[in-house]
């Protein structure tokens, strides 16, 4: 009789901690900081390569996000977190969101927005499963600060 209680309380057990593993549907590591202090998924920024740099530029009067189209080929990459570099190199303090948000809606949209000050930069560090959750292949990103600024998409080769 102890044998069977025993069996059930463990096949319940396991039952619960799969279905509870099936909930957690991103890692949730997105992490913003500098190269001594960021870290994701317990790996130092500093270990990670660089897998796109955006900087905030004027042309004239047009305060844009460079490049304006960003590839990032996830068939012959490593499955190590992504390290994204971001720089503001105009004359004033600029936005960055990263969202997933027109391919998809509810709770599990990626969405990072961080404000960065003239000459700034800040490295963003996302689990790979939190891109890979997002429908879609293709993110977007712009200055959530200034409308009229131009941002561009964020392609993903899966």
């Amino acid at each position: 009789m102890g044998k069977t209680i025993y069996a059930v309380v463990l096949g319940l057990g396991i039952m619960v901690a799969g279905a509870s593993s099936a909930y957690a549907l991103q890692a949730g590591g997105v992490e913003v900081g500098s190269l001594e202090t960021g870290s994701v998924v317990g790996q130092p920024f500093k270990e990670l390569a660089v897998d796109a740099a955006f900087t905030a530029i004027e042309i004239g009067e047009t305060k844009t996000w460079y490049p304006p189209m960003t590839v990032i080929d996830f068939k012959t990459r490593p499955g190590a977190p992504v390290l994204l570099k971001v720089t503001n190199t105009a004359k004033a303090e600029h936005g960055f969101e990263l969202t997933s948000a027109s391919n998809q809606s509810g709770p599990f949209v990626l969405n990072i927005k961080i404000v960065l000050k003239p000459g700034e930069t800040q490295y963003i560090g996302v689990p790979t499963s939190d891109l890979f959750y997002q429908s879609g292949n293709v993110l977007d990103y712009r200055c959530h600060l200034h409308a009229g600024h131009i941002g561009g998409k964020l392609l993903m080769l899966k």
